[in-house]
């Protein structure tokens, strides 16, 4: 029987173990996604919710034996605020030791992520395009044939303005076939939905609210509470909808704490990802504050910097670390309500190590993700010019980096890099490739800039056909299909020939 309970108590901290390192995964990931704006006041939230994290303390300028004055005015406003929130903190630490032995649930709580529809709204940044545009522009991160391609932009069309699909993969495939001489099967339409699912915001092109809200979920890192997320979603949804929490508390046997976390989670869900991006869309353009600043040299060097200035060094609070090194010292000679203080503590003292974990972390993946695209995309920071930019996806800059693909769409999607040829959401790296039977990549985005050439160029009395077009872009090194010549001119705006005279 002993041994038995041994077992159990085994596993349960190999579960809780997986759990703590799936938290700071997670937080990672949340830290990433953040443009600078956003990460400073992500920082703020945090040291204003822990007491144990604080900015670190800069070091005088001044050698120690300088003469001052001894008067007691001579303290600047910065001393004051700084001796100030050193006695609010301890004043929180106080507070909290005396309140030990309250239940779990009213001790303050960390959390990694702060309220999801407020993130969504701070992802948009700097943008004035509409949903839809912002839904192809991520076509660039996505491998698909021509076929596929043509698909994928006929269901983002498909889309409602929140972002759910509700027209049915039949009928799409109808409409397909008869106004656009697609021929689609259902199961390729399964296909290449499953990959616009992958798109941002997580959500998009569910068929249903219950499809929308696992697909966020899905998202997450393993762990169970992302398990419980699901059966709530795929086996009570009917109650859930309803709320009828106390019912689903009961059918998954959960206490009242787990109860409580598990409906916070699920209520932060997103059920119109694409209308909270769409309405985010159309607020005034806010300034755009760029991640990187890119510095390319006469000589050819190139050189980069994290636009990291405003944001400061975080260190544990000296008066938490202190308490806890006391009562680790007093060995096992602790009461009940010490053991609980400890507890508190350490709950504190290992989240902000976490946070500051977290951001250190976040600066290495963005400086390894800006070397890979600087690195591959080389001769646009030389000379500027739209026509160098190479074929290059996600997959690309994930293999040179070692970082996960998620990991690499997340820093993409949201940053900005300050180059001398101007301000570039990372995003506009990016190109996708066309492959000629020959097998050889090029880049869309120099096809189209030679296209945009040709037309400029040519005699508006005789305009160019889109065959002629086929022919000079072959003339150019650009041997594409005239279908394809066809595309490319409709998605830059170019109308047919009769009508450019």
């Amino acid at each position: 029987m002993a041994q038995g309970q041994g077992q159990i108590q085994e596993q349960k901290l190999e579960q809780r173990l997986g759990q703590t390192i799936s938290q700071q995964q997670l937080l990672h990931a949340q830290l990433v996604e953040l443009p600078l704006p956003q990460l400073l006041e992500r920082i703020d939230t945090e040291m204003n919710d822990n007491p144990a994290l604080e900015t670190a303390e800069e070091q005088p300028e001044f050698p120690e034996s300088a003469d001052y004055p001894e008067s007691a005015d001579n303290g600047s406003d910065d001393d004051f605020d700084s001796q100030r929130e050193r006695e609010d903190r301890l004043s929180a630490l106080d507070e909290a030791l005396q309140g030990i032995g309250r239940d779990d649930e009213d001790l303050p709580v960390y959390h990694g992520g702060s309220n999801v529809g407020e993130e969504r709204e701070e992802m948009v940044y700097g943008e004035t395009t509409s949903f839809y545009d912002q839904l192809r522009e991520q076509l660039s991160f996505c491998e698909l044939t021509e076929h596929e391609h043509d698909i994928m932009e006929y269901l983002i069309g498909s889309l409602d303005d929140d972002g759910l699909l509700r027209k049915s993969l039949t009928q799409i495939a109808d409409e397909l076939a008869v106004y656009h001489n697609i021929d689609v099967t259902e199961q390729e339409l399964e296909t290449v939905l499953g990959k616009l699912q992958d798109f941002d915001p997580a959500g998009i092109g569910a068929r249903s609210l219950q499809e929308c809200l696992l697909l966020q979920i899905g998202r997450r890192d393993d762990s169970r509470l992302k398990t419980l997320m699901q059966r709530v979603v795929s086996d009570y949804f009917d109650e859930f909808t309803k709320k009828h929490w106390d019912r689903i508390q009961s059918a998954l046997r959960l206490t009242d704490v787990q109860a409580k976390a598990l409906f916070q989670e699920l209520r932060r869900l997103n059920p119109k990802p694409g209308a909270s991006l769409g309405e985010a869309v159309g607020r005034s353009m806010q300034q755009i504050t760029p991640d990187f600043i890119v510095d390319t040299q006469d000589d050819g060097t190139i050189t980069f910097t994290l636009n990291n200035a405003e944001v400061p060094e975080l260190q544990v609070s000296q008066s938490f670390a202190d308490s806890m090194k006391e009562y680790q010292q007093n060995g096992q000679n602790l009461s009940r309500q010490t053991k609980e203080a400890l507890l508190y503590i350490k709950k504190k003292v290992d989240a902000a190590q976490n946070f500051i974990e977290a951001i250190h972390m976040r600066r290495r993946t963005l400086t390894l993700t800006m070397q890979a695209i600087i690195s591959l995309q080389r001769q646009f920071f030389l000379d500027g010019d739209e026509a160098s930019l190479r074929p290059m996806i996600l997959r690309d800059v994930a293999e040179k980096t070692g970082l996960d693909l998620s990991t690499v769409s997340r820093v993409s999607n949201s940053k900005y890099a300050q180059t001398r040829w101007g301000t570039f959401p990372l995003r506009h790296f990016f190109s996708e490739s066309y492959v000629t039977e020959s097998g050889e990549a090029l880049s869309t985005r120099q096809i189209k800039a030679a296209l945009h050439d040709l037309v400029d160029a040519e005699d508006k009395r005789k305009p160019l056909s889109d065959e002629a077009l086929m022919a000079a872009l072959a003339d150019k090194g650009f041997p594409i299909a005239r279908r394809t010549v066809a595309k490319y001119r409709e998605q830059l705006g170019i109308p047919v020939a009769r009508l450019r005279k």
